[in-house]
């Protein structure tokens, strides 16, 4: 069930693609999770490939939408710590590169399980001044209790940007920082992104090349 929920989470950013940013930027942070889930929902919902389980289809959406409102490399430079600071400037490109591609391929492949889902939000507690904020929020289902599902969000000057994710009291980066650090006190930063390249290889070969219906 978490891992389901982690996996909505990134469909819930590839509804991202169908906001304007001149409308991201002026929106608060609440109301723009909040239009975007409804939005995600009905598209999840919809969606005939989606629903048949095209992870192509949503692989190559996620891919190619989601980078201006994503905030990947703050979402890297988190997860991998302090280690961050010691990587290159081009070692920090090929780790958030790698990170990121890693995110849509594990997540998109239970994005048709989305059915009768809907979410509920919770009052914001910032001020107008704050520039990092939690948009907090649950996942009301037909069975089973909610689900708790947060988000991290800071402002930037094209508009806020998710970094992080909350499901079920875990945040999404804090479930990577172990096995990041682990991997580079064994091989180093090139040991890490070697290994996510590996990964995202395997990912890439076993994705069905399904074409979408017309």
């Amino acid at each position: 069930m978490k891992t389901f929920f982690v996996r909505f989470f990134l469909l819930f950013m590839s509804a991202l693609a169908f906001a304007g940013s001149s409308m991201a930027a002026d929106e608060a942070p609440d109301q723009l999770v909040k239009r975007l889930s409804q939005e995600i929902l009905d598209i999840a919902k919809n969606d005939k490939d989606i629903q048949a389980g095209n992870q192509k289809r949503v692989y190559d959406l996620v891919e190619s939408k989601i980078l201006p409102y994503i905030d990947f490399q703050k979402m890297t430079a988190l997860a991998a710590g302090k280690n961050w600071r010691d990587a290159t400037p081009e070692q920090q490109k090929q780790l958030t590169n790698e990170f990121r591609t890693l995110l849509v391929f594990t997540y998109s492949g239970a994005i048709a399980q989305i059915k009768d889902q809907r979410v509920e939000f919770k009052p914001m507690r910032s001020a107008p001044e704050d520039t990092d904020v939690e948009v907090r929020s649950q996942v009301i289902q037909s069975r089973g209790e909610p689900i708790q599902l947060n988000y991290r969000l800071q402002k930037m000057a094209t508009g806020w940007k998710i970094y992080d994710i909350n499901v079920l009291g875990a945040w999404l980066v804090e479930t990577y920082k172990g096995s990041f650090s682990a991997e580079i006190s064994k091989s180093g930063i090139d040991g890490l992104i070697k290994t996510l390249s590996d990964k995202n290889k395997k990912l890439a070969a076993a994705t069905p090349a399904k074409t979408a219906s017309k």
